[in-house]
């Protein structure tokens, strides 16, 4: 084992702490309707908006709803999570349409050669955005803002300056961290960490985020039959909106879902800068799987490691599949392809080249500030896990691996497992 990595011995058969068993205890005894009724009367209730916009999210709405409902493994906490997460999403999604209506010059905002991180989960793609996000001169998206895009009416700043967004996302993370405290080690989500942008997408309930909290292959295939180019559209959208209320600048952004969706990318942002990151399918569903396991202790009734594994390498397969199918939508003037094992201490060459592809200078101040991330942000900074995919999973990395030669052929990618 490397020195000083984490070894979670109870993954598969967790041991909950009493605080765990007790509020899994407590919210048992709960109903948590999941009717998308009654899911946009809260909404309504909470923002005292009425006005979705497009009504054509409803089926979509329906869909989303009816994927956790018929999740029957999800416990109640992870029930009323996601029933949390539908009515904040409506509710944002009345607060942006009200706020285009009272703002209509937002949609002639443009975005303009936004950086766009592209590639599978734990690949590189998180350390990368936050590092390009500390040029000042870039626009991202913080964990944040991203939960809560647009504020409530009559809310802002407090007499320090402080958004009280942010003040209820840090009570959140410091909560999670106090029930799950690993997941610092694998994924930090700490308010102002650079967060997918899909996220907001997530407000057209259109993305692939949901698969993430439960088991829902039903929206995983209602997803992958949307007409992407729409929502694509709606997320371009929602990003002038932001830029209105904390702009000007240029975007970086990044999500594994664009492995998928090269094509309405692509389309929706035709002057982008595209850095696609690579690294052994195998390191990436190990760590994946890991993650999720150890967060399914809270959210799932009984762990189940081997389906939680099958279902993640049939989905990086897809993933990278369309990866691979479609990298030559975007053009090699514009795109980069870095290799997971070559990223950790190069990242200034590769700087070096995505700014001039991008045709941003790179100045001394924004020089300064990627030397200080990297100082400030070494890998493993929370510490590192001890991953066992066969003993946990019942995966062999050389019968996971089998499955990836086609990724093998197109890129340069280093075994890892």
């Amino acid at each position: 084992m490397p020195d000083g990595a984490l070894a979670i011995e109870d993954l598969t058969d967790p041991v909950l702490t009493a605080t765990q068993r007790d509020v899994l205890d407590q919210l048992e005894r709960l109903s948590v309707d999941l009717d998308p009724a009654g899911l946009i009367g809260q909404a309504v209730e909470k923002t005292g908006l009425d006005d979705f916009g497009t009504a054509d999210f409803r089926p979509r709405l329906d869909a989303y709803a009816g994927a956790v409902e018929a999740d029957s493994g999800n416990t109640n906490l992870n029930r009323l999570i996601l029933r949390n997460r539908i009515v904040r999403l409506l509710s944002q999604r009345l607060l942006l349409t009200d706020l285009l209506r009272r703002h209509p010059e937002i949609h002639d905002i443009e975005i303009d050669k936004p950086i766009i991180v592209v590639g599978l989960p734990r690949s590189g793609t998180t350390h990368l955005v936050n590092l390009i996000a500390s040029d000042t001169r870039r626009r991202a998206l913080p964990y944040w803002e991203s939960q809560e895009p647009f504020p409530l009416h009559g809310e802002g700043p407090d007499v320090n300056g402080v958004d009280p967004r942010f003040v209820r996302c840090a009570a959140e993370h410091e909560a999670s961290k106090s029930m799950t405290p690993l997941i610092q080690a694998m994924h930090d989500r700490f308010p102002q960490a650079i967060e997918e942008e899909v996220e907001v997408l997530d407000l057209d309930f259109a993305s692939y985020v949901l698969e993430w909290h439960g088991r829902v292959p039903q929206w995983r295939d209602y997803y992958l039959g949307l007409n992407q180019d729409e929502h694509y559209a709606y997320l371009r959208t929602t990003l002038k909106a932001l830029t209105f209320l904390r702009g000007p600048r240029q975007w970086v952004l990044k999500s594994p879902q664009h492995c998928e969706q090269l094509g309405p990318l692509t389309r929706t942002f035709p002057d982008a800068t595209v850095a696609f990151t690579h690294r052994d399918p195998v390191a990436v569903i190990q760590s994946a799987v890991t993650m999720l396991a150890y967060g399914d202790r809270l959210r799932r009734r009984e762990i189940d490691p081997e389906g939680l594994v099958d279902y993640w390498i049939d989905r990086v397969e897809r993933l990278l599949r369309a990866c691979v199918r479609d990298r030559e939508l975007v053009a090699p003037d514009r795109s980069m392809d870095i290799p997971f094992h070559q990223l950790n201490g190069n990242e200034m060459s590769i700087l070096e080249t995505l700014y001039a592809y991008n045709g941003t200078e790179l100045t001394a101040e924004a020089l300064a500030a990627f030397r200080g991330y990297l100082d400030d942000n070494p890998r493993g900074k929370h510490g590192r896990l001890q991953y066992d995919l066969k003993g946990h999973f019942g995966r062999s990395p050389e019968e996971v691996r089998s499955r990836f030669g086609f990724y093998f052929d197109r890129f340069h990618v280093k075994e890892e497992v």
